[in-house]
């Protein structure tokens, strides 16, 4: 082994491993090993049962291991006798081949054989609210436009910086930390990287934010949209692609609209051709649907898409060019699987590459005034159950992912829908008693 994580508990004193790994419905899952027995779960993997997990398995399924990658070893800053481990699911011998993380590094693997390399950062909002999730925790952050505002940071400064100081310790770069445009969220930034990387981190630092929040007495939450009038949880995702070293960025081009190489425009036009299909993976729950077709909120804006479109540095689109070289899109929500997400959009671009997808004309107008304007336009879905069908009947999807994936994604999440629709809300009591 390249990397003996039983030498590395010795040399950092860790006494314990969270063996993890995350299920289709991007729960992180783990067991907890003591060190002495690390050297026996690097070479066969810690044991679960799939099917207690949001897995595609039945009861009658062998034992899934989840063998740690090494490489993703991450000493918790705030109980640093702890190592994490992101891991590679197996069953019977083999990788579980439609476990997230194994699909993203197929895809990767595909991009590596065209030369293409995918760099990628998020941008992860959450809210700091009480434990009981029904009020952010500050009861003092009531401003119409609290977006920026220094006093509010500043109250939860014991917070946000522990989270900050854990990123530095562990190497991430991160560079500015804010209070969000909705009362009570935050948004912190690190720097970008290969999308695997990437991705470990986006998992790791959902858990570490819980975590510190918790050791506070607050509770951090990344759902869509947890406040009807407010803003909701994005996880906006900046990406660019590189030749195989890693050293040359081949979306970049000086003499490029906007700074941007053919190649990027292929890659945006793939992703705006399967946005609507990938939605199931970017926007996975039932209330995701309440930030993406959101009314106006109390801030002014929603920040977020209604429409598949594209423009320049302007944030009323899905996809916007901030800078040459890279672009952004603002699709995805806190809810994400982080490596579906990054596998939707380096598959979404290598079909954009393969068939020369024409992104189109760009607009510069504000689309949250003028949207209604654009009547060729394509629409986001209106729910969950839409966007599922969406997936399930794209050819470009089930080309990427494979027809097992898809249809075991589709099933489950067909049946979160089913138990949605079976639940009585308020709203129907108060509108239909007297019908």
């Amino acid at each position: 082994m390249a990397t003996d994580l039983a030498k590395i508990a010795k040399e950092r004193k860790i006494k314990y491993f969270l063996i993890s790994y995350v299920d289709l419905f991007g729960v992180l899952r783990a067991k907890l090993s003591p060190a002495a027995a690390i050297g026996a779960m690097q070479r066969d993997g810690a044991g679960f049962a799939g099917f207690a997990t949001w897995l595609d398995m039945t009861p009658a399924h062998p034992d899934l291991f989840a063998k740690p990658d090494p490489e993703s070893l991450i000493q918790l800053p705030w109980k640093p006798e702890v190592g994490w481990l992101a891991s590679d699911l197996w069953m019977d011998g083999r990788p579980v081949a439609d476990s997230p993380r194994a699909l993203l590094k197929r895809k990767i693997a595909e991009a590596e054989k065209k030369g293409l390399r995918m760099k990628s950062g998020v941008e992860c909002e959450f809210f700091l609210i009480t434990p009981d999730g029904k009020a952010i925790a500050d009861g003092a952050d009531t401003q119409d436009k609290p977006c920026y505002d220094q006093q509010a940071l500043m109250r939860r400064y014991d917070v946000i910086t522990e989270i900050c100081d854990s990123m530095l310790a562990l190497g991430w770069k991160p560079y500015q930390n804010d209070h969000e445009d909705a009362n009570g969220q935050f948004e912190m930034n690190w720097e970008y990287d290969d999308c695997l990387l990437t991705a470990d981190r986006h998992v790791f630092f959902k858990y570490m934010a819980r975590s510190i929040a918790e050791k506070h007495g607050m509770r951090a939450t990344f759902m869509p949209k947890p406040f009807s009038n407010l803003t909701g949880n994005g996880c906006h995702a900046h990406v660019s692609f590189w030749d195989k070293s890693g050293r040359a960025n081949l979306f970049g081009d000086p003499k490029g609209e906007l700074g941007l190489s053919k190649t990027a425009y292929k890659a945006l036009g793939g992703i705006l051709h399967n946005a609507d299909s990938l939605c199931s993976f970017f926007n996975p729950t039932v209330n995701s649907y309440k930030r993406i077709n959101a009314p106006r909120t109390t801030s002014g804006a929603t920040w977020s898409p209604s429409s598949i479109t594209w423009t320049g540095n302007n944030r009323t689109h899905m996809i916007r060019v901030p800078d040459a070289g890279r672009f952004e899109i603002r699709l995805a929500d806190g809810a994400t699987n982080p490596y579906l997400l990054q596998a939707g959009i380096l598959a979404a671009g290598l079909d954009g590459i393969a068939n020369n997808r024409d992104p189109g004309k760009r607009l510069d107008i504000n689309m949250y005034t003028e949207g209604h304007t654009v009547k060729n336009a394509k629409k986001l879905p209106l729910n969950l159950l839409d966007a599922l069908r969406l997936t399930d009947k794209s050819k470009s999807v089930r080309e990427q992912f494979g027809d097992s994936f898809v249809d075991s994604y589709i099933k489950m999440k067909t049946d979160e829908w089913n138990s949605f629709t079976k639940h009585l809300t308020e709203w129907e009591r108060a509108n239909t008693l007297d019908c």
